[in-house]
């Protein structure tokens, strides 16, 4: 059993439950259990280490509750970008501190937000829905620039900091997907990365026996995390739905700059 104070172990508890609770039914929790996770455990670079395993399964509930709304098309353009951006937090993952490494997602997510809203708002001023929509999928879908920026910056927040959900999150919300397809083809793409990078943190030394040890302890929150996000997911619209995503984008993105 791992030694940790009574807060720790309630922090560690909450951490799961929202892991759980972002994969099935709220996206954007899963980014605050990142500062919090810091707190949970001792070492800086511990927290991704202790996190991932948690995401991983959580990402099997989000998977088998979304698994026929995907859009494999939405990814498969992604990948190779996000790859660039694994190798690149692979290789700072080992030489810059922890706390800068949080403050550094922090500012790429707020950036990330800010381009967000002000790209909604353009768009809604000078296009009628039906033309917006239809810029949007074409931007997506056929500009690699996007792909380019969206993809190296997930893969190297989610390396460095398993902090990659706010700026997938402004990807997809760019699409205008309706809820199931945002979920399902997000579930996707955090399955396919959070596994490829399991040998990447044991090599750096991240994952380690304690820290299994813990994650065991830490399992079954993550399964009520995600039968309650299912139950909370089915009575969130559309509309609620996406300003939930973006002000806990927002919270996320301040709280990774508050130092510890």
């Amino acid at each position: 059993m791992p030694d940790l104070h009574p807060l720790q172990w309630l922090l560690g508890g909450l951490c799961a439950v929202l892991v759980g609770m972002a994969k099935t039914g709220v996206p954007g929790l899963g980014i605050l259990v990142v500062p919090v996770m810091f707190y949970v455990v001792n070492a800086p670079l511990s927290g991704p280490g202790t996190l991932l395993p948690l995401l991983c399964a959580a990402d099997l509930f989000g998977v088998f509750y979304f698994r026929r709304h995907a859009k494999a098309g939405a990814l498969f353009h992604l990948f190779p970008w996000v790859a660039i951006g694994i190798a690149l937090g692979t290789g700072v993952l080992s030489l810059v501190a922890g706390s800068s490494l949080r403050a550094l997602v922090g500012v790429i997510v707020l950036l990330m937000v800010g381009a967000h809203l002000l790209r909604k708002r353009m768009a809604e001023a000078n296009l009628t829905r039906t033309a917006l929509a239809h810029a949007t999928r074409t931007d997506v879908h056929h500009g690699w620039e996007k792909a380019l920026l969206f993809g190296v910056l997930a893969g190297f927040a989610t390396t460095i900091a398993n902090a990659a959900g706010p700026v997938m999150n402004l990807y997809l919300l760019s699409m205008d997907l309706p809820k199931d397809q945002f979920m399902g083809t997000g579930a996707w793409f955090f399955l396919i990365v959070n596994l490829a990078k399991l040998p990447i943190y044991v090599w750096q030394g991240l994952i380690t026996t304690p820290s299994l040890l813990l994650d065991a302890c830490l399992l079954p929150g993550v399964l009520v995390g995600a039968l309650l996000g299912k139950q909370l997911y089915n009575r969130l619209p559309q509309r609620a739905f996406e300003i939930v995503v973006i002000s806990l984008t927002l919270i996320s993105g301040f709280s990774l700059l508050i130092p510890r």
